[in-house]
């Protein structure tokens, strides 16, 4: 690296290969070792190698074998810079590079790609969400800087993370038992969690002891709608998966901000059913979490290989035909081709609540329509207690919903009188919803500061409720990132709750469900509710929290509803 500092980096290239090789670039923090291993056990290095690539696979600074001390991406953007540079003056290359890899892996491709270094041709990144930091001045709309969502922290994703792969000593902590970790994520304050359970040094306490909007976190080189980017990138992502919408903004501003033609033309997207990284190892039957989707596999390697032939070996008829967008549509379990997002045809609904005073819990009184309210609905009330926050199935054991274990029935949660239902009638019809999705509340608190949840679940015909996408919005930032402010009891606001992307078909005589609580717990920290900083806090308040939904205050979620 330009201070010296060593990266232990691997180099696989075909035997015999008498010319020079463009080469394929996969940066980890979670080791080089398993790229080692033949196929099928790891069919990354040797499936590339095999065609005609030198794969360059090398383990962040401070990590394993590599030199330096280890910032959580701190250097990625600059030392992958440098390691591209020195790729491109090997002999064996042929000066062409192109970047491969899921998650963290993904997030490194996209700081280094606004450097815009001219040997870096193309990209392939996956599952990449958290990579692009949010407008200061916005509602909660992204997953800001990776580590929160609408202002809320995502402790069950993190806290693992940070234990296993983040230690600044080198260790590599075995992970914790399921009960361990969901130990950990109770405790207060949350700034602690990592010492309670014996985690090497992390910087943990650096991330979690700030605001989302703090400048602080500019120094990461995080994605900007500024940026300038010059990389044609296929973007692959997963609607239960964490961020496709981060992926979609994502693809829209290297669109926005291509520096060339080809850049700016040659941003495409593939959006799976799968859970994190899982696109390139659907089966059939497709099975994800509790849904069954069909047959959604897709022959990734060949398009993968497709792609890199054409930027990094001038084979262009490769990728012709290939779609802006691919997407599949659950519950028609059917793939799809566009060249926008949201498709053409797709119209935004307004779809209200109502009720008449008692939507708590799946049997209360809560309907879902496409009329608007009247002064006959009556708002609602629910009590938060963070003593007794509502579960998000899917997170035990330090798995974030949607990153492992997929779409869970919420049947029995919603049993709880914390949970507000608002149910649709049976469809008579079915409804394609593809695109935002998008919660507009109007809600007022006995508290300060105080979070909501919203979900959207398909409910089946035998009762079963399967959330489709959420979203949460910490309150104090409904203003935006850098602009908390606190709530005055019993004062309304309007709250905006993004629920993130996703294409999904709820045929008829199936109901569409809006849930609403305000907690999630372990993916999301609790909020305290005191309108104190909560990642210092060991004391809690209880709240009274309404929703209203009248003429005056008319509480919907937007639904992005796909033409016949």
């Amino acid at each position: 690296m330009r201070d010296g500092v060593e990266l232990a980096t691997d180099v696989y290239r075909p035997l015999g290969h008498p010319s020079k090789l463009p080469a394929i670039l996969i940066r980890t923090k979670y080791g080089k070792s398993p790229y080692r291993l033949p196929e099928p056990d790891n069919p990354v290095a040797m499936t590339f190698a095999a065609q005609g690539f030198a794969v360059v696979v090398q383990e962040l600074r401070g990590l394993f074998d590599s030199g330096g001390h280890f910032a959580l991406l701190e250097h990625d953007a600059k030392d992958g810079y440098d390691t591209l540079s020195w790729i491109a003056s090997r002999p064996w290359s042929t000066g062409r590079v192109g970047t491969y890899g899921c998650s963290a892996l993904g997030i490194t491709q996209v700081l280094v790609a606004q450097l815009c270094h001219p040997a870096h041709r193309c990209a392939i990144v996956e599952g990449a969400g958290g990579s692009m930091s949010g407008d200061r001045h916005r509602l909660g709309d992204l997953r800001l800087c990776g580590l929160r969502l609408g202002g809320a922290l995502e402790l069950s994703m993190w806290v693992p993370h940070f234990h296993q792969s983040h230690g600044k000593d080198r260790s590599r902590p075995q992970p914790k038992t399921d009960e361990e970790y969901n130990r950990a994520f109770a405790t207060l304050p949350v700034v602690d969690i990592l010492k309670s359970i014996g985690a090497p040094p992390t910087d943990w306490e650096y991330w979690v002891s700030r605001d989302p909007g703090d400048p602080w976190f500019d120094r990461f080189g995080f994605l900007r709608e500024d940026s300038t980017v010059d990389l044609p990138t296929l973007f692959v992502n997963s609607w239960y998966d964490v961020g496709a919408a981060d992926a979609l903004r994502t693809q829209r501003v290297f669109s926005a901000r291509s520096a060339s033609p080809a850049s700016r033309d040659h941003q495409h997207i593939i959006l799976s059913p799968s859970t994190h990284c899982g696109t390139a190892t659907l089966k059939a039957p497709t099975v994800v979490g509790e849904r069954e989707l069909g047959d959604a596999r897709l022959d990734c390697w060949q398009i993968y290989l497709d792609w890199y032939d054409c930027w990094l070996k001038d084979k262009t008829d490769r990728i012709e035909g290939m779609p802006r967008v691919q997407y599949y549509v659950m519950g028609r379990n059917e793939w799809r081709a566009a060249s926008e997002w949201p498709p053409a045809g797709v119209e935004q609904k307004r779809w209200f609540l109502h009720s008449g005073g008692n939507a708590n819990t799946c049997l209360g009184d809560g309907t879902l329509d496409v009329d608007p309210p009247t002064d006959d609905d009556t708002a609602d009330t629910f009590v938060y207690d963070p003593g007794n926050p509502v579960p998000s199935l899917g997170a035990d054991g330090g798995n974030a919903v949607g990153t492992t274990l997929g779409p869970r029935d919420y049947q029995k949660v919603e049993l709880r009188q914390d949970v507000l239902c608002f149910t649709s009638e049976l469809l008579e019809e079915g409804v394609e919803v593809t695109g935002f999705v998008k919660a507009v509340l109007f809600v007022s608190s006995s508290v300060p500061d105080t979070d909501f949840v919203a979900r959207l679940l398909d409910v089946h015909p035998d009762g079963r409720a399967i959330d489709v996408v959420d979203g949460i919005l910490r309150v104090r930032y409904r203003e935006g990132f850098d602009r908390p402010l606190m709530m005055e009891p019993r004062q309304v606001y309007q709250i905006d709750i993004d629920l993130d992307a996703t294409s999904n078909w709820f045929p008829p005589g199936h109901r569409i469900r809006l849930e609403i609580s305000s907690s999630s717990f372990p993916r999301f920290d609790r909020n305290l509710n005191t309108g104190g900083n909560n990642w210092d806090e060991t004391k809690w308040v209880v709240a009274h929290n309404t929703v209203y939904h009248s003429p005056e205050f008319p509480s919907c979620v937007l639904l992005p509803v796909a033409g016949k």
